[in-house]
């Protein structure tokens, strides 16, 4: 049997896996990687990379069949979609090669594999055990289905419908489309595949799209918005049974005590992503998991075993964290630096994390909700500012969306924004910097911001702490 020797045996190859990789090398030391699907994980191929490729080609689509200005005429650009897989596989693969494969060498390589711990030193790969002075946990998390009466008895997709050259991959845009779930995953696709042509349909549980963890405007802006675009959201939707009929599924659904049937030709199940822990061999280890299947990890991402580590989607909201691929590569390099560096040890810090969501209009979130901010002790000042305030949206005729900020009524510290609107994605980061630095909502005002732009609905969010914003002039306080 094969047996080799390394600093750091790590679980995974996705991004926080390399970023640790990475920092194994600059201090000299050697690593090893595993991977048993495509070298790069989910978010170059399955996630954040294919999902934007083709949300902006939808878009594009969208724009060129509703432009906002009068004087424009509506056109029709046709759709080839196997085509339009083939250039998101292209620049898959081109990425991936860039940023992941050509990163290989002499100090790191990847052993491909189920990988699983034999004990708290090896990991075995196939027919190779790979011993590490210290193990990096980084693998990652799976789409995660409901128990529902008759799901596994018929097909459906997940989030892994944009994967590169596996079976799940879906190469034909569908007529017809049923997602079960309102979270971030299902607006984004649903929104997509209705500007492709696909007739959607989101049923949600709750009693709004993006009910958990964000401002309640949020969900309730975002929802109106699909709504109004054609998308058929469907809300406190408790679905009882799924079956086949012919060429499409169905689904029987009980809405505030009625019955309803709704049918399509694919169904999509966008519920959630849990840690990718059930098969690693964590107890051989005696590594010890959450409640949520998440590797329990301290502030320095070691875990109860003191020479194995862990980071990425795999340890869940431990510490704070949150399931996205910049915390993970964030992260991965802090672990590694922990379990290489001796003495040295470096905490994480999740306090400021912003996300967003690449719906049309787009998302963004930092910090604290006004609940949050409550239930942290915070006397709470929160004011949501209608999009249709900031000049910007305006003068490009897109007013949707909201932006509303969260502050300690006493201290005036910015503890959260959250933003639906043109380029929220990139405006968020302001907030995020200012957070950073624990800026107030005096901070926000005093900044001179360029005229005009998005990011003035951070000022005006502030601004209405002390005045009404509809009655402010043009770039005034």
């Amino acid at each position: 049997m094969n047996k080799t020797h390394f600093d750091l045996v790590i679980l995974g190859s996705g991004s926080t896996a390399f970023a640790a990789a990475l920092r194994a090398q600059e201090l000299g030391k050697t690593a090893v990687m595993t991977e048993e699907r495509t070298p790069g994980g989910t978010c170059v191929n399955r996630g954040c990379l294919p999902s934007k490729n083709l949300i902006e080609a939808a878009k594009l689509l969208y724009d060129a069949q509703h432009p906002r200005y009068p004087g424009l005429t509506p056109t029709s650009i046709n759709l080839d979609f196997s085509a339009l897989i083939q250039q998101k596989d292209e620049v898959i693969a081109s990425y991936r090669n860039k940023k992941y494969d050509s990163l290989l060498g002499s100090s790191f390589h990847i052993e491909e594999g189920h990988a699983e711990l034999v004990d708290a030193h090896t990991v075995r790969v196939g027919d190779k055990h790979l011993t590490g002075e210290a193990i990096l946990i980084a693998t990652g998390s799976h789409p995660v289905a409901p128990a529902i009466e008759g799901l596994n008895e018929v097909p459906y997709l997940t989030s892994d419908l944009l994967t590169r050259h596996e079976s799940m991959e879906l190469t034909e845009c569908p007529r017809s489309l049923l997602i079960i779930g309102g979270g971030y995953i299902a607006l984004e696709l649903g929104q997509m595949f209705h500007r492709f042509g696909t007739q959607v349909t989101i049923l949600e549980r709750s009693g709004q799209v993006l009910a958990h963890g964000y401002e309640s405007q949020v969900g309730q802006t975002i929802g109106a918005i699909l709504r109004e675009e054609g998308i058929q959201i469907v809300t406190d939707a408790s679905i009882q049974s799924i079956r086949q009929a012919e060429r499409d599924v169905v689904a029987e659904v009980q809405i505030n005590g009625s019955f309803q049937s709704f049918q399509a030709e694919k169904l999509l199940v966008a519920t959630g992503r849990a840690p990718n822990t059930s098969a690693i061999g964590a107890e051989k280890a005696g590594v010890t998991l959450g409640d949520r299947g998440q590797v329990q990890v301290n502030e320095y991402l070691q875990t109860n075993i003191p020479h194995i580590f862990a980071a990425g989607d795999v340890i869940g909201r431990e510490q704070g964290s949150q399931m996205a691929t910049p915390v993970g590569s964030h992260d991965g390099g802090i672990a590694a630096l922990n379990a290489l560096s001796g003495e040295t040890r470096r905490a994480v810090n999740h306090r400021v994390i912003p996300r967003a969501i690449f719906t049309d209009p787009q998302i963004g979130i930092v910090g604290m909700t006004e609940k949050e901010a409550i239930a942290a002790g915070h006397r709470c000042w929160c004011r949501t500012v209608p999009m249709s305030l900031v000049p910007r949206a305006g003068a490009i005729r897109d007013p949707r969306g909201i932006v509303k900020m969260v502050a300690d009524a006493d201290t005036d510290e910015v503890l959260g924004v959250s933003m639906v609107g043109h380029s929220a994605a990139e405006v968020i980061h302001e907030a995020a910097m200012a957070m950073r630095f624990h800026a107030k909502i005096q901070d926000f005002i005093d900044l001179i911001h360029i005229y005009p732009t998005m990011a003035e609905a951070l000022k005006i969010a502030a601004i209405s702490r002390y005045k009404d914003p509809a009655k402010l002039s043009c770039c005034a306080e």
